[in-house]
């Protein structure tokens, strides 16, 4: 006989990484940053009181960008919307 948990384990997302890039750290005490799933180039952008920051980047194990990374990242978001990497307006 096989047992089914009446609760599977509660990860709907899988088990894909996330990431996190800092963009600013107010004055006001919220942090603003974008938080992806899976691609750190598709992302949405939040905001968030800075202890919430901290606890949300633990609770999803995020993977905190380098400025180096995302620096990549603003380059390939020039390349597709210009036609060329670097390219800016």
């Amino acid at each position: 006989m096989t047992v089914v948990s009446l609760h599977p384990e509660r990860n709907p997302l899988g088990a894909q990484q996330r990431y996190v890039r800092l963009r600013e750290q107010r004055d006001d005490g919220f942090v603003i940053f974008d938080f992806a799933i899976g691609d750190p180039q598709l992302a949405c952008e939040l905001i968030m009181p800075q202890a919430a920051y901290r606890e949300f980047c633990v609770a999803n194990h995020v993977v905190h960008l380098s400025e180096h990374q995302a620096e990549q990242i603003d380059r390939e978001a020039l390349k597709w919307r210009y036609g060329q990497p670097g390219i800016s307006e």
